[in-house]
Formats: structure tokens, C-alpha cells, sequence
């Protein structure tokens, strides 16, 4: 299988300071991937680069054209309604019908006449899912999407992306702090530190994952000692 996403020998400086060190990343097509990285690792920097927002130097540097990001602030327009916002940019005869139908897969619809200031976090980063999603991506980018939003909505969010994963199929790069959603979502894990990949874990466990499950309580002990976390014993 041609992997999307193929990227060989990719370093990023800022100065004198090199952030990214000679990656190299392979996604396949509907794959999920979650990125884990101390703060100031370079995740976001990555995941920046996939999104053609930052540039850097590459061997090579292989992208699916149709690419969507998320990003932790939801970035709505406030001056537009939720359905504006979710069609801004798009073009074409379907569009108000795809984003109709991609609302009603957030479980928006009811809000698209809504204006962002009235919505709640959890409804916000919805919306800002259904606009990347209306554009039909191949690859999903979500940069620490649900790092604003109480403990609560967050595990709905992650109900809600995995099942937008499994309908819509695109391949995710997920950036995030949080050991245990990395596992409950992502097919194989990564780890950034210093410039590049630490570690990459594949998730053997068939969804629904439980904490309970002793491989994935195995999996997170030892991606929490690879960023340097001792479990917590009481």
C-alpha cells in the first residue's frame, strides 16, 4: 500500500535552535496516529509543516493536496454564523448540503444558525471539526483539540472523533499531552523528543479500549516513563 503520507529526512531550525532533527513519518491511508511530545518537543512544529504552515528541508516530502486542521482554539469566525463558518472557503453546487450533513454528523445541526460567542467549548470544537471535515479531507490534522475543555466533554470529544474517523476514513495526526487518549484513539503512537522519534508503539486492542485492559495499562506506563512521568502510586 502507497503510504499518504511519506516524509524522509524532514529538520526544522528557528536560529541556531534545531527543532526537528531528520524525521521521517509514514501514515497510510486511514490511518491513526497520535503524537506525544514534552512541551516545546516540536509536535505542533510538525504537525504545522504537514499543514503547509511552516516550511522547513526534507529528502522528501509526499502530502495528500486535501488537508484539514484543528487546532486547540476552535478560530471561528464571530462575526459569521456556524454554518458560514463551517462552509468559509468552500465552493461548489453541494457544498450547504455537505455541510448540512456533516453538522448533523457533530451533532450541530440544530445550532448552524447559531453565532460562535453563544456556543459552549465543546460545541465550538465541534464545529470547527465539521469545517475541516466539509472540505473532505485525506488527512485529518488535530492539534490538541480538546486541551481547552473540561474532563466531561473531552471524553465525548474523543467518542465523537472516533466515530468521525471510522465514517469519513481520512488518515489523523493527533498532537496531544494526554497519555491515555493517544491510546483510546490512535492505531500507533509516537513519541517526539529531542528533534526526533523516541519511540513508536503500535496499540493492539481492539476499540472499545478500557483503562482497566492490563496491555493498555502496560502501554501507558511505558510511554509515561519514556516522557519522563512516574505513575502515580497511592
Amino acid at each position: 500500500m502507497t503510504n499518504l503520507v511519506d516524509i524522509r529526512n524532514l529538520s526544522r531550525s528557528f536560529g541556531a535552535v534545531s527543532v526537528l532533527k531528520g524525521i521521517d513519518l509514514q501514515i497510510a491511508p486511514g490511518e491513526f496516529v497520535a503524537l506525544l511530545g514534552r512541551s516545546g518537543s516540536g509536535k505542533s512544529t510538525l504537525l504545522r509543516m504537514l499543514a503547509g504552515l511552516d516550511e522547513g528541508t526534507a529528502d522528501r516530502l509526499h502530502l495528500p493536496p486535501r488537508r484539514s486542521v484543528v487546532f486547540q482554539e476552535p478560530r471561528l469566525m464571530p462575526w459569521k454564523t456556524v454554518l458560514d463558518n463551517v462552509t468559509l472557503g468552500v465552493d461548489g453546487k453541494t457544498v450547504d448540503e455537505r455541510a448540512q450533513q456533516t453538522l448533523d454528523d457533530v451533532g450541530l445541526s440544530h445550532r448552524k444558525h447559531a453565532w460562535p460567542l453563544t456556543l459552549s467549548g465543546g460545541e465550538a470544537q465541534r464545529a470547527a471539526l465539521a469545517r475541516a471535515l466539509v472540505r473532505k479531507p485525506e488527512l485529518l490534522l488535530l492539534d490538541e483539540p480538546f486541551a481547552s475543555l473540561d474532563a466531561l466533554t473531552r471524553l465525548r470529544m474523543h467518542s465523537l472523533v472516533f466515530d468521525l474517523w471510522r465514517k469519513h476514513g481520512p488518515a489523523v495526526l493527533l498532537v496531544t499531552h494526554d497519555v491515555w487518549e493517544a491510546i483510546a484513539l490512535a492505531d500507533r503512537i509516537l513519541v517526539l523528543g529531542d528533534g526526533h522519534f523516541t519511540k513508536e508503539v503500535r496499540v493492539p486492542v481492539s476499540h472499545p479500549r478500557r483503562r482497566s485492559d492490563p496491555e493498555l495499562a502496560r502501554i501507558e506506563a511505558d510511554l509515561l516513563s519514556e516522557l519522563g512521568v512516574e505513575p502515580l502510586t497511592v
